[in-house]
């Protein structure tokens, strides 16, 4: 379950090392703090970041809610030993699993999350494989739980369409241009989630990324 193949968080551009600086590239600041305001985490809560990576996302959830339990799950133990640096250098203390994000349910077991976060993960997901992490998300999430996702969708323009090339090139156009073309809303839909919205659409120096948001109904 934990060793299948993934894509690493660069690609074949760079080692995992460098994600934080490519990501710091991209208004970073701004679309993780969006997802984190529309995660809106409350003290109690159980949310789940798939394809957590480097745990910046899981950290600032926590900071925002410190009584919230974070649970950061990544197939690649490089990139989470990288997280749990971070986090001690923080002092805090999200809980991280190694794990692929089609298989939630066996590592924390089913309608046990009150929110599903996940950023950058999809669009260097196999069609097969973007469904199947919806589909997980989906059966971890309580009744009336919250999906927030945070990653390159629709590319409207010219110009986002001529930088989002370079996602491309590190992750791989069999992957990645269904996000460009449009498809996570449908598939978020298709997964069983109601009330889906793209809420934000922030544009970067490598393609714009979208905010969306949608509940287990």
């Amino acid at each position: 379950m934990t060793e299948r193949p993934f894509t690493p968080a660069l690609g074949r551009i760079a080692p995992v090392r460098f994600f934080d600086l490519v990501l710091a590239l991209m208004r970073e600041p701004l679309w993780r703090g969006l997802l984190a305001a529309h995660a809106a985490p409350r003290p109690g809560d159980v949310i789940v970041d798939v394809g957590c990576g480097t745990g910046s996302q899981a950290l600032l959830l926590k900071r925002v809610e410190p009584d919230a339990r974070i649970v950061g799950v990544d197939p690649d133990r490089d990139v989470l030993a990288l997280a749990r640096r971070k986090a001690d250098a923080a002092g805090a203390v999200p809980e991280w699993r190694v794990g692929m994000g089609d298989a939630l349910v066996g590592l924390l077991g089913a309608g046990s999350a009150d929110t599903v976060v996940s950023s950058l993960v999809l669009h260097q997901c196999p069609v097969a494989m973007k469904r199947a992490v919806l589909a997980s998300a989906f059966a971890v999430l309580r009744p009336g739980g919250k999906l927030v996702i945070a990653d390159f969708g629709l590319q409207r323009t010219r110009l986002m369409r001529l930088a989002f090339r370079f996602v491309q090139l590190a992750d791989g156009r069999a992957d990645t241009q269904p996000n460009a073309d449009g498809v996570l809303p449908g598939m978020i839909a298709e997964a069983g989630f109601r009330e889906m919205r793209e809420a934000e659409v922030v544009s970067t120096v490598f393609g714009s990324i979208s905010v969306y948001v949608a509940r287990r109904g």
